[in-house]
């Protein structure tokens, strides 16, 4: 065995730490010292030959310089270990628990197990499981069980221990030898630090007796008292330095010991001397007389080992007398002459034991006793929980607080790492639902009502639904997981190391057993067969409402805890728990928005007023306590979980559970207010987000009311547990301070109300915080959400002022109500527009102005003249209003500034705008005040209005209104067209406005038949525009003068007349589809048919009086024609080209003739005939051009 290099001196302050590592072919070791409470080391001082170790040095049981504060204690004066030394070091050093480390405890009880193969010595030790980590202390049973005839606790154990394992149980006294020996060694120590080496006189008889005496009486005082298993820990503070029942860290030093690949976190007592040629040296005494044993050699070299020292000092004495000092390296210890024993054999002794404890103390929490009698072979393993709840008094083991603690503190620990991700959530869990297990509710409140608001922290409310298996494994295998609620692991047979068989019937109570300490020895006997159990791992929880129920659940065994330790509980008015608290639920009268305003201003000023008013618990809670914290993170939690179930119901559409759960929410909030003497501005801005939330169920509650019958159910609707949160909200405030926000309204107008005041309300709260500069996103939020449902109200009152509109009585006037209900709208609007505009929200700000023209345009249509359309006028007043709405409109587009800011929005807001143009053109044209402006005013109004329309309406963009924008342009060319027309008609303007409106008819008619061509299905439109500029072409005739002009305009009209051909085409393809659909629709739907019929014959009704029209015109241009080239040809002689065209004329007008002389014929055939005619007549147009060419 090799020793590696040794670093900086042993004894250190805590935080730092020194390192040997052992080489070789055998073990390999390393010792980090984690604190270390002793002064630098001083070099010890060799005593001469024949100094008597009998007589005590002057500085005997003095404390030293030298020595420090635990002067008594690194001179080991006590080697007992106490019963609950390992959570003392397990509280120090919190991280290493649970993960990191194998085994904590003291170095005695470390080197008792690894020597259980080698001595008779009887073993009983107290083993707790917390993760992988083994706390392992001295179980003394007999001090254990005098305690137990003096208090009659653990009665229970000592007749188990004494009817199946030793049945004359009496406790065994020390021998004199024993504390003679004990006395020795203490002066040698002191001596050994003295310096002079000095002895003082040998006392007389009686200051002997009494120094002996003291020493018997320090030894018993030394003596760990066992805690009373009731006591409740003063303080449940994180602080490292914090003692719970004396739970104190009594050790020199802690030392992180790693021994092979065991991981040992182990306290020690030994002193270690330095200086000079020894820089760490431990010191030991031995009776000359008495050879070095293995048990000796093992101790001296594990402890060599734990505290990193290279070299042992032994000095020989014979009846007390000093003979000589013999220096000995830690690696040769193992090789002394009758203390022979191999360290290979210490490893696996190391490694079987870990692996037998790992594979059989599953139980977290639960206290196992490792027991082996006295001369004994079989070691055997008990769980001493289980036993113990076999008793009337389960809670009588007095390490269910210790261990109950530690668990809470692990948790604790790892709650508070930043670092921590969720896949070590399964162990928290655990460890916290262990802790809650073993404690007593109604002893135990805090630690219970603490445990249980962590497992409620456990669960993000904010995480997203998805989890993302792959980066956080939450149910994977690890080894921190494995549970208690199992069943326990079936024994095995494996190695024989579980088979219970052949053991005495007494063994039937352990958990396991080893047949023979020789088993130990033997490389990887035991191995860990202890199987990690998926079901401790952290519940996947897909369903929101399913993490938020468990949190609730969580929360409520909290506030049962916290409301069951206050001692005023008797002063209250008794609740049944089991009895619903009823939801206000009224239908609102039209009074209600004043009380609406009155409960608002009331939580306005008491938010306002926050700061100043002392509130008071009802439940007599004081604050500053724990149940008074306590309850307060309690509540806020439930009102976080409540408001996740809010926010997910609303997802699911659910709006009347969604409403139940804010108004929870807000009850929970406003009992936190009543209680938090300083709100925080996280709360508040919570606070904010419930109010927002509100706001948004109450909206759409409005926006679905059909089905209020449903979120009336949703609502009304109460769990066990939100009764149970309900009334412990109810022990500290009456809950009401927000129930002008979530009362369930089956009136439209009120929810809208009480919608936009949960807006107003949440901005109140953002302003008067200061919160608005730090939360500038919901700040946002909350004026996007007003100014929308300010819209909402606008809208709500401009339709229901178009509702009474629609019930007027033609000549009656604007009543009243409609103007009030046009303000309403008009204020809710402009203050909507404000809202976006302090948030620079140009697009919603666009459309609100966009609502304030249609309004606009409402006001307009309310305001026609009375006396029917005979004698209307188009009015003053309605004027006025159409010219704000297109203000309004031009404002929305100065707003946006350009379409690439929002498309839809843009081309909206251009439809609008060009319908609004369009409209009060056709009024104007339609119903000329000419009663108030000539005639030549209103056309010129009417021609800007009409081509304002046209800039406004976008033909060229590809989009969904594309097609009604084409529709729009070639109605405004085919208005302006006939507008122009009838002026011509008319003899309206002088020669030269004639000549203009001239050219402008033909400009309008030709656009707006190339606009109505791209349209494929306005066929009838499309026909009347052709008809009218036929009528045009006639007009034009009429007041020509030459036969060369006049054939001119006549070929011009034909012209126009063959152009028709493919309206007439689309005309035949209807009827003929209408035809076949019929007859597929079989007899079966007559009646469906006669309806369709009934549609359709209004459009054959007006192609018919069009295609009579057309026949008639054609007709006429035909014989115009005819005439024409007859008298052409008398007076000139015609060519052959003429002819040829007068006899096709004659032809064409002969069938036409015939064609309408048939009245029998139906539709379809008439427009047969007359696309026969006009292909006719395209063939002797296309021929006359072929021989002009």
């Amino acid at each position: 065995m090799i020793f590696g290099a040794l670093g900086s001196p042993l004894d250190i302050n805590k935080g730092e730490g020194s390192i040997l590592f052992l080489g070789g072919n055998e073990i390999k070791s390393s010792a980090v010292v984690k604190y270390s409470s002793a002064p630098p080391q001083a070099a010890f001082a060799r005593l001469q030959e024949k100094t008597d170790l009998k007589l005590p040095p002057a500085n005997w049981l003095r404390e030293s310089a030298k020595l420090g504060p635990a002067g008594a204690t690194i001179l080991g004066n006590s080697k007992k270990s106490k019963p609950f030394s390992s959570f003392g070091m397990a509280y120090d050093f919190i991280d290493s628990v649970g993960n990191d480390v194998d085994v904590v405890s003291d170095s005695e009880n470390i080197k008792k197990l690894l020597k259980i193969p080698y001595s008779k010595s009887h073993v009983s030790m107290a083993v707790h499981r917390i993760g992988r980590t083994l706390l392992l202390d001295d179980l003394d049973i007999q001090e254990l069980f005098m305690r137990s005839s003096q208090t009659g606790d653990w009665t229970w154990l000592k007749e188990f221990y004494q009817r199946l394992i030793d049945q004359k149980w009496q406790r065994k006294k020390k021998s004199k030898e024993h504390w003679y020996q004990k006395a020795i060694l203490s002066k040698f120590l002191y001596y050994s630090i003295n310096g002079d080496g000095a002895a003082q006189p040998i006392p007389n008889p009686d200051e002997q007796h009494q120094e002996e005496t003291a020493d018997d009486e320090a030894c018993e005082a030394g003596r760990v008292s066992w805690p009373a298993p009731f006591e409740m820990p003063s303080s449940l503070s994180e602080d490292a330095s914090s003692s719970n029942q004396g739970l104190k860290n009594d050790f020199v030093r802690n030392i992180l010991w790693t021994f092979e690949d065991i991981h040992m976190l182990v306290g020690s007592n030994m002193p270690i001397f330095g200086g000079g040629r020894y820089p760490a040296v431990s010191l030991r005494l031995r009776d000359n007389n008495k050879p070095i044993n293995v048990l000796t050699g093992i101790d001296y070299w594990l402890d060599n080992l734990i505290c990193n020292v290279p070299e042992l000092v032994m000095c020989f004495h014979v009846n007390g007398i000093v003979q000589k000092y013999e220096m000995i390296k830690t690696e040769d210890i193992p090789n002394l002459e009758n203390s022979n024993f191999s360290t290979k054999v210490i490893k696996d002794i190391a490694q079987n034991i870990l692996s037998f404890l790992k594979s059989n103390c599953t139980k977290e929490g639960h206290t196992y006793w490792l027991f082996k009698a006295s001369g004994s072979d079989i070691v055997k393993l008990y769980d001493l929980t289980t036993l113990c709840e076999e008793t009337e008094d389960k809670y009588q083991n007095p390490f269910t607080m210790p261990v109950a603690i530690l668990l809470y503190k692990v948790a604790c620990n790892m709650m508070l790492k930043k670092n921590q991700n969720r896949k070590h959530y399964g162990t928290i869990r655990t460890l916290l639902l262990n802790c809650v297990k073993l404690l007593d509710k109604g002893r135990h409140p805090q630690i219970i009502a603490s445990a249980n608001y962590m497992l409620s922290e456990l669960f993000q409310l904010d995480e997203p639904k998805k989890e993302e298996a792959g980066e956080f494994p939450l149910n994977g295998n690890s080894d921190e997981s494995y549970s208690e609620e199992e069943e326990e692991m079936p024994d095995s047979d494996e190695n024989g190391s579980y088979s219970t068989s052949s053991d005495p019937p007494d063994d039937n109570k352990a958990v396991a057993v080893i047949k023979s300490v020789g088993e130990l020895s033997v490389p990887e006997k035991y191995k860990s067969t202890h199987q990690i159990r998926p079901s401790c791992a952290f519940p996947v929880c897909h369903d929101t409402e399913e993490r938020c129920r468990l949190v609730l659940i969580y929360v409520l065994e909290g506030l049962k805890s916290v409301d069951s330790s206050i001692k005023k509980e008797s002063d209250l008015p008794a609740a049944d728990p089991h009895t619903p608290i009823p939801l206000k639920y009224e239908d609102e009268s039209s009074a209600g928005h004043e009380c609406l305003e009155k409960q608002m201003a009331l939580f306005l000023d008491k938010m306002g007023l926050f700061q100043e008013v002392k509130h008071s618990s009802q439940s007599g809670m004081i604050p500053g306590s724990w149940q008074y914290k306590m309850k307060l993170q309690l509540i806020l939690k439930s009102s976080k979980a409540y408001y996740v179930l809010s926010d997910a119901a609303v997802s699911l559409q659910k709006y009347g559970r969604a409403l139940r759960y804010i108004k929870l929410a807000l009850q929970c909030h406003d009992t936190y207010c009543c209680l938090c003497t300083n709100m925080l501005s996280e709360v508040l801005l919570f606070l904010c987000q419930c109010l927002t939330l509100c706001g948004d169920i109450q909206l759409m509650l409005a926006q679905n009311a059909n089905n209020r019958a449903a979120y009336l159910e949703e609502y009304n609707y109460q769990t066990k547990e939100d009764q149970e949160i309900l009334h412990s909200l109810h022990r500290e405030s009456s809950c009401q301070v927000f129930s002008w926000a979530t009362d369930l309204s089956t009136d439209l107008e009120c929810q809208l109300s009480i919608s936009c005041k949960c807006y107003e309300a949440a901005n109140e709260i953002l302003l008067f915080s200061n919160l608005k500069e730090h939360n500038a996103e919901q700040y946002t939020q909350v004026m996007k959400r007003t100014g929308n449902v300010r819209n909402e109200i606008g809208v709500f009152y401009m339709n229901q002022a178009a509702a009474l509109q629609s019930e007027r009585v033609e000549n009656k006037t604007v009543s009243s109500a409609e103007q009030q209900l046009w303000k309403k709208s008009f204020s809710c609007f402009e203050k909507g527009i404000q809202n976006f505009e302090s948030i620079d929200d140009a697009t919603n700000a666009a459309l609100l102005l966009c609502n304030m023209g249609r309004l606009m345009r409402i006001c307009a249509h309310a305001h026609c003249a009375a006396g029917g359309d005979f004698k209307r006028e188009f009015s003053p007043e309605e004027a006025l209003y159409y010219n704000k709405a297109i203000d309004y409109y031009l404002k929305a587009l100065r707003s946006l500034g350009k379409r690439e800011v929002h498309l839809a929005v843009w081309d909206s807001v251009n439809w609008e705008l060009s319908t609004t143009y369009f409209t009060m053109a056709t009024l104007l044209q339609d119903y000329a005040p000419l009663s108030r402006k000539a005639q030549e005013q209103i056309e010129k109004e009417v021609s800007e209005s009409m081509m304002k329309s046209l800039k406004y309406c976008d033909v060229d963009t590809v989009s969904a209104r594309q097609p009604l924008c084409q529709y729009r342009a070639a109605t405004i060319h085919h208005r302006l067209a006939s507008m122009y027309h009838s002026c011509l008609r008319n003899q309206v303007g002088d020669e030269h406005q004639r000549k203009q409106h001239r050219v402008l008819v033909d400009l309008h008619y030709g656009k707006s038949v190339k606009f109505f061509q791209l349209l494929k299905d306005a066929p009838c439109e499309l026909l009347r525009v052709q008809l009218e500029r036929v009528a045009f072409a006639e007009f034009q005739m009429a007041s020509q003068n030459s036969s060369g002009g006049k054939l001119k305009t006549l070929y011009g009209a034909l012209d126009i007349m063959t152009q028709t051909h493919s309206v007439f085409h689309l005309l035949r393809k209807e009827l003929v589809d209408e035809c076949e659909q019929g007859l597929e629709e079989g007899k079966s739907n007559a009646e469906k048919i006669s309806i369709e019929n009934s549609a359709v014959s209004l459009n054959k009704e007006e192609v018919s009086k069009l295609l009579s029209i057309f026949e008639s015109r054609l007709s006429f241009l035909l014989l115009q024609s005819i005439k024409l080239l007859t008298s052409t040809k008398k007076k000139m002689g015609g060519n052959i080209e003429e002819e040829d065209i007068l006899k096709a004329n004659k032809y064409v007008y002969s069938l036409l003739l015939r064609s309408v002389a048939n009245k029998n014929l139906t539709l379809l055939e008439r427009i047969e005939i007359i696309l026969n005619l006009l292909e006719q007549l395209t063939q002797d147009s296309e021929g006359k051009n072929l021989s002009n060419q």
